[in-house]
């Protein structure tokens, strides 16, 4: 399995703050961006499975409307959760 519990907790310790805080905007991003990367090196390989496409443009679709939010709330926040994460280029 690609997300492990250790790895989870790992992503929520570094953005949200601790790790027993998953609801934070910032940690859902981060947990949002690590699935889409690996879905999207998933489709590389496999690049007629119609089923990864879907799930992949609904996160995006989500984390989007995460970030709007974060981006209404805490603008400082977002800016540099979008510099960490590295999803603009």
């Amino acid at each position: 399995m690609y997300l492990t519990a250790e790895k989870k907790s790992e992503i929520f310790k570094k953005f949200g703050k601790s790790e027993a805080n998953t609801g934070s905007t910032e940690g859902q991003i981060a947990l949002f961006t690590y699935r889409i990367n690996n879905l999207t090196e998933k489709l590389k390989t496999n690049k007629k499975d119609k089923v990864t496409q879907r799930s992949l443009l609904k996160m995006v679709g989500k984390r989007r409307q995460l970030l709007n939010y974060l981006k209404d709330k805490n603008i400082e926040g977002y800016r540099v959760l979008i510099k960490e994460l590295e999803i603009r280029k």
